[in-house]
């Protein structure tokens, strides 16, 4: 039986860089192909060939039987190949029907049908068993359930092959089994599915095998039931990454504490938190989506305002109104949503890197270009950030690099307190490790770190303390050496904790 799908010896190059050398990939009928590796791999560049938004330079790509070339998502789509991004692309002031069937408009005479096209979101949300609002905006939805409307999206064009970027990473654990559900659906009625995720458990739930690349090239093909999470790992760093837990804080009762909360409100999402940080802390944040935890960084980044509570910083109280009283208070925030708020994606890595330190870079009334270059190519050689310079422009990184860019913004501007929110949502397990080395030098030199993270094997890995919630308030305050996985989500689920 040939393949549904077939690309052979793909090359690609950006300025002189070369993305793709010799890539591979085959894809039969009512199969799952988990596409795997490093941060910068050439995972997503492969794909953006596949579906016409980069042209290759060389190499063939064979669909149903047939050489293809397509040069628009449109013409992908229309031959039956879907993609579901890992970085949402949607019209914020749209509603979410109108996103859904955009270009593909239900009409009525002359007139766009907005009511039929209604009915028809409910449809695919239904398969999807999930509650969205067709008529809302979309801007007005969380980034999980963004998600599920781009899922929808790419289900709703019947496609013979959909590609899935990094799609659980903002979807809760239900959310994750009904797409699970779907995917398997899709698959028995003879969909091939492309699955792009570093999730090592999700990979061993549903894929059927396993295509791995490293700096652009194909390295092999493994057949899951038949290989470990190691065996994925080494293939694709060429380096055996450790994981365990921590298990004792290395921060002293006695250390300073730099960050005290008391009693945030905020409506439904924040009621009652009081916690504290210390100098050289690493403090985890864990409970199931919608727990409230980035609503209380929001809370202490002045992002959203505060119904009450009090915030102190070196037992001094401080009024944080805006996010520019968080900044000139030394607090840093890297965001869940990087490319919303973290990030100008059409500027080059040396403007978002030193975008919140201008004043450092700024003479008079000019900006000192000479700097501002030397100090961002000090942050791309210390993060290992892949870039050919730093001139390139963001959204033409990888996710796991531009992450690493806004790490650098903060770096610079020298934040004393960092709030990290998923710091490795969407990233590879070798740039995790380089993540998770930087942190704790930081702590080391003296800075202090609330992390959010939805991974129990991070937190554990991470924390010196670790935070549950769950609704709106703090169910749980576990010291590192007596955190569990079981003893957090017993925490995060004790809805009796959180009234």
């Amino acid at each position: 039986m040939s393949a549904l799908l077939t690309m052979k010896n793909i090359k690609k190059s950006f300025s002189g860089v070369a993305a793709l050398k010799n890539a591979e990939l085959e894809l039969n009928k009512s199969e799952v192909v988990a596409l795997m590796g490093e941060n910068g791999a050439g995972k997503s560049t492969l794909m953006k060939i596949l579906t016409g938004i980069y042209s290759k330079d060389e190499g063939t790509v064979t669909f149903e039987g047939k050489e293809v070339e397509y040069k628009s998502v449109s013409e992908s789509e229309e031959a039956g190949i879907a993609i579901v991004h890992q970085e949402l692309n949607m019209m914020n002031d749209l509603t979410v029907a109108q996103n859904l069937f955009i270009g593909k408009e239900r009409k009525k005479g002359f007139f766009i049908d907005d009511a039929k096209m209604a009915e028809d979101a409910k449809e695919l949300f239904k398969k999807l068993n999930v509650d969205i609002n067709p008529n809302v905006k979309i801007g007005n939805l969380t980034v999980g359930k963004q998600q599920m409307v781009e899922i929808a999206k790419a289900i709703s064009t019947n496609a013979k092959v959909i590609v899935f970027d990094e799609p659980t990473a903002a979807l809760t654990d239900s959310e994750i089994e009904e797409l699970f559900k779907v995917i398997n659906d899709l698959k028995a009625k003879g969909t091939g599915i492309i699955y792009i995720s570093h999730r090592m458990d999700e990979i061993n739930v549903i894929s059927d095998k396993v295509i791995v690349m490293r700096d652009g090239e194909y390295v092999g093909t493994l057949v899951t039931k038949e290989c470990t999470k190691d065996d994925i790992i080494k293939m694709m760093v060429g380096r055996t990454v450790f994981m365990d837990p921590k298990t004792k804080s290395d921060v002293g009762d006695d250390a300073e504490v730099v960050l005290k909360c008391e009693n945030l409100n905020r409506g439904k999402y924040v009621k009652d938190v009081s916690f504290e940080l210390r100098k050289g802390e690493i403090l985890g944040f864990s409970g199931l989506m919608g727990a409230g935890r980035t609503e209380v960084a929001r809370l202490i980044f002045g992002a959203d305002p505060m119904d009450s509570g009090k915030i102190f910083i070196h037992g001094r109280e401080v009024s944080i109104k805006s996010t520019k009283d968080a900044v000139n208070a030394g607090i840093g925030y890297l965001s869940e949503d990087r490319k919303r708020f973290g990030l100008l994606v059409d500027k080059s890595v040396e403007e978002n890197t030193t975008l919140s330190s201008l004043e450092k870079f700024t003479k008079g009334l000019f900006i000192d270009g000479g700097k501002e270059k030397t100090v961002s190519e000090k942050y791309v050689q210390e993060l290992k950030t892949k870039t050919p310079n730093v001139k390139q422009i963001i959204k033409k990184l990888s996710g796991g690099n531009q992450q690493k860019v806004v790490i650098a913004k903060w770096l610079v501007k020298d934040s004393e307190i960092l709030i990290f929110d998923e710091p490795t949502r969407g990233i590879d397990v070798g740039a995790k490790s380089e993540i998770y080395d930087l942190m704790e030098r930081l702590v080391k030199e003296g800075k202090s770190i609330i992390m959010i993270s939805s991974e129990l094997p991070e937190v554990l890995r991470m924390s010196d303390r670790v935070i549950v919630m769950c609704e709106g308030r703090i169910t749980g305050c576990l010291d590192i050496s007596e955190a569990s996985q079981e003893g957090i989500m017993t925490c995060a689920t004790n809805r009796q904790g959180a009234k």
